[in-house]
């Protein structure tokens, strides 16, 4: 049914309850995408929420590194090219103990590689506290606050 529906817009034979039904479509597309991004976000403020209870532990930043980012799709999916903007991401990896050794990172954008490294770098060698997920020590979290 939504095929023969996209093709009559496409060819030309659209009529008022043509174009609403593909109005409709379009717009519960945009829909369900709203709802999935809205999910990563909350799922992730929920994390960074329940964190503030775990233990902090002390940790090091043992490596950086900056990665060129192009963000994903094309950028003729795009509304306004200017929103089709490469980042570069710095991210700081950081060993703990926890009662064993244990790996995590966290990362942040940056528009200009310079600012990207200068960020990186200056966490080099730095001991950074982190929550530990006691549960699951493997999981960790690097909060903005503890930079």
């Amino acid at each position: 049914m939504i095929t023969p529906l996209i093709a009559s817009f496409f060819i030309g034979t659209v009529g008022p309850g043509t174009f609403f039904g593909f109005i409709l479509v379009i717009g519960g597309g945009g829909i369900v995408m709203l709802v999935a991004i809205g999910r990563v976000i909350v799922e992730g403020w929920i994390e960074r929420t329940r964190s503030r209870d775990w233990p902090t532990v002390s940790a090091i930043v043992d490596i950086v590194n900056v990665a060129y980012c192009e963000p994903g799709g094309s950028p003729i999916l795009y509304f306004k090219a200017s929103s089709y903007n490469p980042y570069y991401q710095a991210t700081l990896t950081y060993i703990y103990h926890y009662p064993e050794e244990q790996m995590g990172d966290y990362s942040r954008s940056f528009g200009k590689k310079e600012d990207a490294e200068a960020w990186a770098n200056s966490y080099k060698g730095e001991t950074v506290k982190v929550n530990v997920d006691p549960s699951d020590p493997t999981r960790s979290v690097l909060r903005e606050e503890n930079l």
